[in-house]
């Protein structure tokens, strides 16, 4: 077999003369031109942020040759750090407390899956209802209850959203895990706190995490439910961007946009860098 080998590579060296260039890939070259033009499309509106972001105006412009952090500097107020700590605050809120749910209905479909089906599709629904629908619902439910603009009545509404999400995370987790895990946990003497601590938890970790992660991305960026359940008094980041798109522009949006671009890039290279050290030979 190593002779072949030699002889084939030999054959090649003799055929392909010293200076051989092969042909141009033009199906190759048209995709990867596609692909730079896709991702540029993409990236462009993002880009243009960033140096709006650095205008030196009362208004959103380009640096006129003087870059400033003005508008970096009006992310300190009171108003927009208010808005900021409210966002994220609920957006925690939200994640806990979905994953906790969506934990406890997948363990529950898990082990008993006879209404598995009708239940899921129920928890699943305000995914197809339109958005609109299910705030006009909860805006009604939130002012029989007396909820309205306040953090209880627009997590509330936030966590109806943002619980289809998380749970479809926990379901993908669940898929893989074989009731007879369960079975021999509760058969050896471990009871329900312990089998769901030592056995269910450690192989759903990956779910966990992902079902935090949909919910608390869901209620950061909530704007449809948090128009209708908020007034003065809670003000989240989305809709004091949304009131300063609507009524004066205000510059300082292109400054907190260019922010959570920067941080979803650090996010992503931490990732990337975590997943590729992790995967290295050696690991």
């Amino acid at each position: 077999m190593s002779t072949v080998r030699t002889l084939s590579s030999a054959s090649v060296a003799i055929a392909a003369p010293r200076g051989y260039k092969p042909p141009l890939n033009i199906a190759k070259l048209l995709s990867l031109a596609a692909l730079l033009l896709a991702a540029l499309f993409l990236l462009l509106p993002i880009l243009v942020i960033v140096p709006l972001s650095f205008g030196d105006q009362r208004y959103l412009s380009f640096p006129d040759g003087a870059w400033s952090l003005r508008h970096y500097l009006t992310l300190l107020d009171s108003a927009w750090l208010s808005s900021i700590v409210q966002s994220l605050g609920l957006a925690v809120g939200v994640g806990v407390v979905s994953t906790v749910l969506s934990f406890l209905f997948a363990t529950g479909i898990w082990l008993e899956p006879r209404y598995r089906v009708l239940l899921t599709a129920t928890v699943l629904l305000p995914m197809i209802v339109p958005q609109v629908v299910s705030a006009m619902s909860i805006y009604y439910l939130g002012a029989r209850v007396q909820q309205l603009d306040s953090l209880i009545g627009v997590g509330f509404g936030h966590l109806m959203m943002a619980l289809p999400y998380s749970l479809i995370a926990m379901l993908v987790a669940y898929s893989r895990l074989d009731t007879s895990l369960y079975k021999a946990s509760r058969s050896l003497g471990a009871g329900l706190g312990m089998t769901i601590r030592q056995v269910l938890m450690p192989n759903v970790r990956g779910g966990l995490a992902g079902s935090f992660f949909m919910a608390f991305i869901m209620s950061w960026e909530e704007v449809v439910v948090t128009l209708f359940t908020s007034g003065l008094h809670v003000i989240t980041l989305p809709k004091r961007i949304w009131d300063g798109l609507r009524y004066n522009l205000d510059p300082a949006i292109a400054a907190v946009s260019t922010v959570m671009v920067l941080i979803t890039l650090v996010v992503l290279l931490v990732r990337m860098y975590r997943h590729d050290h992790s995967s290295s030979p050696g690991r």
